[in-house]
C-alpha cells in the first residue's frame, strides 16, 4: 500500500503542474471576459485599449515564470524594431514560449503575433483569450497581414509533431516546412531564430511514441500527454537575424534557419541548431538543469 501511494502520488505531480498551467490558461480567458464586460469593450482585440488587462496577465505569467523556473530573456536586443519572424524550437509544452510574450510585452509594450496549429483554435473557451494576445492561424496572408502592419510573427516549423515526438535530444523536426521562409522573402523581413535552454527537461513526453505517432498523423491531434513542471532553470535566447536577402531561395534559408550557416558581419553564424548547440547540455539534463538555478555566474 505505502508503495502504491507513493507511486500514485508520484504521478499525479508529474501531471498536476501542466493540469495547473491549462487551469491559469482559462483563468487568464475569464479576465479577460470580465474586463470585456465591465468596460463594454469593443475595440479590436488587437487595439491598445487591451493593453491594461494584457499588463496584468503578462504580470501574472512573469512572476510565475520567474519563481517556478528562474526565468530569464537574453539578447532582445536582436529584435528588429520593425517585423520580422521569430523561429523557435517547440517545448513539449511551450510554456516558455509564453514566458516569453510576457517579458516582451512588459519591458518593450510590444506584441509578438503567433502561429498556432490548428487544433488551439478548436479548444472551448478560449477565443477571447487567442484574439487579444494574438494568437493567429499559419495562413500566408494571416501572416503578411500581420508583418506588414509592423508585428513581430513567431512560428515553430516543428509545431506539435516537435513537441511531441521530439526529446531530450533536441531534435529539431522540421520536415519539410519552408512556407515561413517564403513569407519573410515576400515581405522582405529578416528571421530571428529562438532557443528556450532546459525547456525539455522542464517537460516531457512518454518514451514510447509508436502508437500516439500514428494516432498523431491520422488525427493531427495531439494525443501524447505531457508530464513534469520542474522547476528546472529557463533561459531564452535570441539570435543574431538573418537578414533579407533577395538572391536566397527560401529552401536555402530554411537550410540557413535549421542547421547550416549563413553570412553575418563577415562571421560564420548558425541559428536555432546552433543556439541548442551553444547552450543546451545533450542529451538533456534534469539535475544538471535543477542545479542550474543555482548558479549565479551563468548567464
Amino acid at each position: 500500500l505505502i508503495v502504491a501511494s507513493l507511486a500514485i502520488s508520484a504521478i499525479l505531480v508529474f501531471f498536476i503542474v501542466p493540469l495547473t498551467m491549462v487551469f491559469f490558461i482559462y483563468l487568464c480567458n475569464i479576465l479577460l471576459l470580465i474586463y470585456q464586460r465591465n468596460n463594454e469593450v469593443k475595440a479590436d482585440p488587437l487595439s491598445d485599449v487591451w493593453d491594461s488587462v494584457r499588463k496584468a496577465i503578462a504580470s501574472f505569467w512573469d512572476i510565475y515564470a520567474r519563481i517556478w523556473h528562474g526565468y530569464e530573456l537574453h539578447g532582445v536586443e536582436n529584435l528588429p524594431e520593425g517585423p520580422g519572424i521569430l523561429v523557435y524550437y517547440h517545448g513539449a509544452i511551450p510554456i516558455d514560449y509564453l514566458y516569453f510574450l510576457s517579458r516582451l510585452f512588459l519591458w518593450k509594450k510590444r506584441m509578438c503575433l503567433s502561429v498556432a496549429d490548428n487544433f488551439v483554435f478548436r479548444l472551448p473557451g478560449l477565443q477571447l483569450l487567442l484574439r487579444v494576445t494574438g494568437v493567429i492561424p499559419g495562413t500566408r496572408e494571416e501572416c503578411l497581414d500581420g508583418l506588414k502592419n509592423g508585428y513581430l510573427v513567431s512560428i515553430s516549423p516543428g509545431g506539435v509533431r516537435e513537441a511531441l515526438f521530439s526529446d531530450e535530444s533536441y531534435q529539431l523536426m522540421w520536415g519539410n516546412r519552408k512556407g515561413f521562409a517564403q513569407v519573410a522573402l515576400e515581405a522582405k523581413v529578416p528571421i530571428i531564430p529562438m532557443y528556450t535552454q532546459n525547456v525539455r527537461e522542464g517537460y516531457r513526453t512518454f518514451k514510447e511514441r509508436r502508437f500516439f505517432r500514428q494516432l498523431y498523423e491520422s488525427t493531427r491531434l495531439p494525443f501524447t500527454p505531457p508530464y513534469g513542471g520542474l522547476p528546472v532553470k529557463f533561459r531564452t535566447y535570441i539570435g543574431k537575424p538573418i537578414p533579407y536577402d533577395p538572391n536566397i531561395t527560401a529552401e536555402e534559408l530554411v537550410e540557413k534557419v535549421c542547421k547550416g550557416k549563413f553570412l553575418f558581419s563577415f562571421q560564420t553564424k548558425t541559428a536555432v541548431q546552433a543556439l541548442i548547440s551553444k547552450h543546451q547540455t545533450i542529451p538533456g539534463n534534469i539535475w544538471k538543469a535543477l542545479l542550474e538555478r543555482f548558479d549565479k555566474r551563468r548567464k
